[in-house]
């Protein structure tokens, strides 16, 4: 790159010191003619040019081009085009976690005096924002059992939304929003519609050809898959992805190139991951539904299987189940997580091993349990990942559990 190159000095110049050679040595070289096979890390904060005029025209969108990794990164950028082609929507863009996604997807279309319609079961921290946070900035939200279809209706009539809000596959209770349904109501009224697809991923559904105008995904869960990372992408039209990207410029809820690169990789084998997900977790979803110590087991296709069989791309149904354990408390649940052995109680999802979470002290902390019993999660309600391990082992391991919770004369 002329007039950066590093050197001893060059064209007869003064030679460099030891400590300018040691900052500058073998950075800046000539730019290749090769294309590598997969994408390259770029960790610089910031990137520059020859000609100042080219930074210029860089910095005020006259040219493609990065200045600095707050406003656009080139790893980041080839995660945020792969996951706009999963999604088939024209545009993509990353955040630090998928709350960060969640909430930007918020602020890009509501504003003080707005109203979001939302529904009641969701993820226990985007409760948190609609319930707690986003109020503190105007905004209010209304809440309605999108499976009321009718009910929604005449909200969106009464409330006037800005935003419609929901969840494929709903966290922690599995249900399935007609999204369809749900995007012909919201339009009419005219509001937009965000959906969070993390549980579903654009393997199993796409929200945006149903025509939901943004969908979220925390891509710490299924899309990197391997537990090591944390992010976020929301992937709409190319108008509103620059309309958050000047968000995000504010706010500074950027992906970082190493966490963009894992989820990368990660995307490569969601398909392979995603079949083996749901193969196990159908077989785990049967075994529980069969077991006396189990009331209540939740997987998508076990209700709403008109809905699941519309707007799935397959017969894949995800690898996420809960279920309740007969006559549980706090207690008794305590007592099912220690004693699992293969799964593990762990925060979060979508990683190659099962995971456990009992959503009454982590995922819906925040919400009384009140709320909690309004929306459906009861004490002994436990959210199961089901990991790519061999799925008779997994039920053995929870067979071993629910032995150590349940009373020995239930059986």
């Amino acid at each position: 790159m002329a007039g950066h190159r590093s050197g001893s000095g060059e064209n007869g110049a003064r030679p460099r010191g030891w400590a300018t050679r040691a900052v500058h040595a073998g950075e800046r070289p000539e730019r290749p003619d090769f294309t590598p096979t997969a994408t390259p890390i770029y960790p610089a904060s910031a990137f520059i040019y020859d000609e100042t005029a080219t930074l210029d025209a860089v910095f005020g969108n006259e040219r493609a081009g990065y200045v600095y990794s707050r406003y656009a990164n080139p790893t980041v950028r080839a995660l945020e085009e792969a996951v706009a082609d999963l999604e088939g929507t024209e545009d993509a863009v990353g955040f630090a976690s998928g709350m960060g996604a969640v909430y930007a997807g918020i602020l890009l279309d509501a504003r003080a005096g707005d109203t979001i319609v939302a529904a009641p079961d969701v993820y226990g921290a985007t409760y948190a924002i609609l319930a707690k946070l986003a109020p503190t900035a105007g905004i209010e939200t209304v809440f309605v059992d999108f499976r009321d279809l009718a009910a929604l209706e005449r909200t969106i009539a009464e409330a006037k939304p800005k935003l419609v809000y929901c969840e494929t596959i709903s966290n922690p209770l599995m249900r399935v929003a007609d999204l369809g349904a749900v995007v012909r109501l919201a339009h009419a009224g005219g509001a937009r519609v965000l959906v969070d697809n993390t549980f579903a991923t654009p393997y199993l559904v796409n929200p945006a050809r149903l025509g939901a105008d943004g969908v979220v995904h925390s891509a710490t869960k299924y899309l990197g898959g391997h537990g090591d990372v944390t992010g976020g992408v929301l992937a709409t039209s190319a108008v509103r992805a620059a309309e958050l990207r000047e968000l995000n410029k504010l706010v500074g809820s950027v992906l970082g190139p190493f966490e963009a690169w894992l989820i990368l990789r990660g995307l490569k084998t969601l398909p392979l991951r995603m079949r083996q997900h749901s193969e196990n977790a159908a077989k785990v979803a049967a075994a529980l539904a069969a077991d006396p110590r189990v009331a209540a087991v939740y997987y998508p296709g076990l209700r709403d299987l008109g809905i699941v069989e519309a707007q799935f791309n397959g017969r894949e149904r995800g690898g996420m189940v809960s279920f309740d354990i007969a006559g549980a408390g706090k207690a008794e649940v305590f007592r099912f997580l220690e004693a699992l052995e293969l799964a593990l109680p762990a925060t979060t999802l979508g990683d190659v091993w099962s995971l456990v979470l009992y959503p009454a002290i982590s995922s819906h902390r925040a919400l009384s349990p009140e709320q909690r019993a309004e929306v459906g999660i009861g004490d002994g309600l436990v959210r199961l990942s089901v990991g790519i391990e061999d799925a008779e082992d997994v039920i053995a391991d929870l067979d071993l559990a629910l032995s150590a919770a349940v009373p020995a004369g239930i059986r």
